[in-house]
């Protein structure tokens, strides 16, 4: 894997040049792909572990540009998303039945999160799920509310993102506290940074067939299997998964326990079992998955 750090183009000429570069790496055909694997597994063959990564650079950068807005600069994000895409290819299984950037795109997007989360310099973040949910969803969720102007939030803004998000409000003006100020696209995005400024990352960024092809295809099979796994709940159980965990905007405990006249800490408790069958369903589905997989090769 060595080679592989060492030979990846580099971001430091800039965001566009970058983008030009790993452009130049062809997308591998399935059979390629899975040829390239084995030989990594059985050999540790470094030049098949090149070839499975920087055929998949331009996902990690289309990753990336997801997490953009943090105060960090874009060519670290795209780093730390390497390592991430590094570290797949080294545990990658082609004989499990899926592609690598199915497999990929979950180590990506972590490496990326655990570095945000540990270099965020301009606050100090909490560590509970409540404060990580709110940081990377509060940028998305004022956007559908129409609330994305500079300044504080009014309060019944404070409040339906609040409520969306499940945190406390004095958490949601806190947050949108250190997340705001405005920067001139021509300042660089570090004091120590001479080269690479805000405006680098208004870049083109759309996707490109491959990117979107790939992305098609995870999506259809996780939306297949959330379909199917759900029939293993009964109505209540579908109904109060749904609203806590697939709606757009979640609704509370307090309002789930009047609909259906049990308390609060009822309706924690069936949401929790109920996610927990449609995961072992998820599961189970995943390794039919996997076997149908092995037996068409």
């Amino acid at each position: 894997m060595a080679q592989s750090v060492s030979t990846l183009p580099s971001i430091d000429g800039g965001l566009s040049g970058y983008l030009t570069e790993i452009r130049k790496f062809p997308m591998l055909e399935p059979d390629q792909e899975f040829m390239l694997a084995k030989r990594f597994v059985e050999h540790q063959d470094s030049g098949a572990a090149h070839q499975l990564v920087t055929s998949h650079l331009r996902l990690v950068a289309k990753i990336a540009m997801g997490y953009r807005g943090y105060g960090l600069p874009i060519g670290e994000v795209v780093s730390e998303g390497n390592v991430g895409l590094m570290q797949a290819v080294k545990r990658f299984d082609p004989d499990k039945g899926f592609r690598l950037a199915t497999y990929a795109m979950w180590w990506i997007k972590a490496s990326i999160q655990e570095y945000i989360l540990r270099s965020w310099s301009l606050v100090k973040m909490g560590t509970t799920a409540n404060q990580k949910r709110l940081f990377f969803n509060l940028r998305k969720v004022k956007g559908k509310i129409s609330a994305l102007e500079e300044g504080d939030l009014k309060p019944d803004q404070v409040t339906e993102i609040a409520t969306r998000l499940n945190v406390s409000e004095d958490e949601v003006i806190s947050m949108n506290r250190r997340l705001g100020g405005d920067t001139s696209l021509n300042a660089t995005v570090r004091q120590d940074s001479e080269s690479l400024e805000w405006q680098d990352w208004l870049v083109d960024d759309s996707d490109s067939q491959e990117v979107m092809l790939i992305d098609s295809e995870e999506k259809d099979n996780r939306r297949s299997m959330l379909r199917e796994s759900l029939d293993v709940l009964n109505d209540r159980e579908r109904r109060i998964f749904e609203a806590r965990r697939l709606s757009d905007d979640p609704l509370t405990l307090e309002q789930l326990s009047q609909e259906f006249g049990v308390s609060r800490e009822r309706v924690r408790q069936i949401e929790v079992r109920a996610f927990e069958k449609v995961q072992e369903a998820v599961v189970a589905a995943s390794a039919m998955l996997e076997e149908r997989g092995a037996d068409a090769r």
